[in-house]
């Protein structure tokens, strides 16, 4: 226990929950919503039950209480308020802040209670798509604040790996029933973050397409192997920190030239598709900005 982190900053609750530092202040002046520590030269700091109450006055807040309510309930009633709304439609807000406190303490059983609970409501495309995603992406942002660090960072995202694979792997037990295309998906080289490329597999599999999951870091060159074994093959990728992007079209033409021979398409996916040019590309290379609009298509 003794990784878990206990005292935060109050930058660190900034980041955390979404409320300025300012504002935390006036909360606490005002209405004593939070009772902060400090250290030997005056500097506040606090406990991972302030943070906690923090994120539940803000997920009822967000939700249309007035602070000056909130400020007047105790915090049981506080956290029992949180949970009857967190099982209405606000259930993905309450599950966010959730999953970042299972985070933050290495907490397995939390994280898998919260997921537990959004799973009697919706299904596994929703959570990914509306609770994963966003956690994501905050999180993404916690890091480069040094607010979480690494480890915390590959903790959630290693659970969340462990659902995607978990539901592959019930669809995938089945024999495909479309067997007139091959998708090939794999991240390139010195590529490492795979939950995207793991959840359109997910799609594929479910929808009863044959797949081949290379997965992570695969050079061009290694993808050849699988022209050996299957025509009309569509290769799936997506591109997060690389290829650079100043190299993002060189990458492209040189795929196109080794792999892209008969019908065989390439797929990609990615923040990196902010620095292509789509009317540049060869039109057996189709981007995508939205998984959600991937999913329509299939």
């Amino acid at each position: 226990m003794n990784n878990i982190k206990t005292n935060f900053s109050i930058k660190d609750l900034e980041h955390l929950s979404g409320v300025k530092a300012h504002t935390i202040r006036i909360w606490e002046k005002r209405y004593n919503l939070l009772q902060p520590n400090r250290t030997d030269t005056n500097i506040r700091y606090y406990s991972l039950e302030s943070l906690q109450k923090l994120l539940n006055v803000t997920f009822l807040y967000n939700n249309g209480f007035k602070i000056s309510k909130i400020a007047k309930i105790n915090d049981l009633d506080i956290a029992n308020t949180v949970k009857e709304l967190s099982s209405k439609e606000q259930e993905s807000d309450h599950a966010i802040s959730m999953f970042k406190l299972a985070m933050l303490n290495f907490d397995k059983i939390l994280f898998f209670k919260t997921y537990d609970g959004l799973a009697k409501q919706k299904t596994f495309s929703e959570i990914f798509l509306e609770v994963f995603v966003p956690l994501m992406s905050e999180i993404g942002l916690l890091w480069q604040t040094n607010t979480i660090t690494p480890a915390q960072e590959h903790f959630i995202s290693e659970l969340i790996k462990q659902k995607l694979l978990t539901n592959i792997e019930v669809h995938q037990i089945k024999a495909p029933i479309i067997n007139d295309r091959t998708f090939v998906l794999y991240l390139p080289l010195n590529e490492i973050h795979d939950l995207g490329l793991l959840f359109i597999n997910y799609q594929l599999v479910k929808a009863g397409y044959h797949t081949i999951y290379l997965g992570p870091s695969v050079p061009i060159i290694s993808l050849k192997d699988v022209l050996k074994q299957y025509s009309s093959i569509t290769f799936i990728s997506y591109f997060t920190v690389k290829p650079d992007s100043d190299s993002i079209l060189d990458y492209l033409n040189e795929f196109k030239n080794e792999l892209l021979t008969n019908d065989n398409q390439l797929w990609i996916f990615g923040r990196l598709l902010d620095n292509v040019n789509a009317n540049k590309l060869d039109k057996s290379i189709k981007p995508y900005h939205s998984v959600e609009n991937f999913i329509k298509e299939i």
